[in-house]
């Protein structure tokens, strides 16, 4: 494997340049996916100004804003690994609500928040309606491998010993999720994307993860 050492400010003008001549004349969805600790928030919200002003307007969605209901996601208890795998995130609302209608066939029409996960309550937005060329970055953990439709998938990739050094008290509960994550789905062999992001300060672009 063959990597190399970027600045975050380099890996944000090259990502932007690669999704701003992506799927040119039309809406592009991508994924930046990562663990809490890889901060995949952070990138989609730093790449939103440079692809606007390379002529590419840009939505912001998370999965944080897609959860089920507390009383589906913790039936098995507020600390289980194996329902945070499966169950916590409501792929099919994210699926009908914004990689659907923001697809090449789609009515353009999305929405960008559907649960706060605070009140634990619907906080349904009024529809966003997409220009012809956005690109709707959504951002979240466990998000390839699930059949959900991105047309560029970004993988922020941490090793094991990271992951745990990286991931706060309260979360860690959730590390065997990961682990299965890597080990079933392996997003770091297929994503478009791959970037290492052991020290955050020091990310590398992996340049064949094959």
């Amino acid at each position: 494997m063959r990597v190399r050492p970027v600045s975050f400010d380099v890996l944000v003008e090259e990502l932007a340049d690669r999704l701003a001549g992506a799927g040119p004349g039309r809406r592009l969805r991508v994924a930046v996916d990562g663990a809490p600790a890889a901060d995949p928030a952070a990138l989609a919200d730093a790449l939103v100004g440079p692809l606007r002003v390379r002529g590419r307007p840009a939505v912001r969605v998370s999965t944080d804003d897609f959860l089920r209901p507390a009383s589906v996601r913790l039936e098995s208890g507020r600390t289980n690994p194996d329902a945070f795998y499966t169950g916590w995130f409501d792929e099919a609302a994210l699926r009908r609500e914004v990689l659907d209608p923001a697809g090449p066939d789609g009515s353009g029409r999305v929405v960008t928040r559907l649960w706060d996960p605070v009140t634990d309550r619907a906080t349904r937005e009024p529809y966003t309606v997409l220009p012809p060329t956005a690109v709707v970055l959504v951002s979240g953990t466990l998000l390839l491998g699930a059949g959900l439709d991105f047309d560029v998938t970004v993988h922020l990739s941490l090793s094991a010993a990271a992951l745990r050094r990286r991931t706060e008290e309260h979360l860690r509960w959730t590390l065997p999720a990961y682990a299965r994550y890597g080990d079933e789905v392996d997003p770091a062999s297929f994503a478009d994307v791959v970037v290492r992001v052991d020290d955050p300060r020091r990310p590398a672009m992996v340049l064949d993860p094959s």
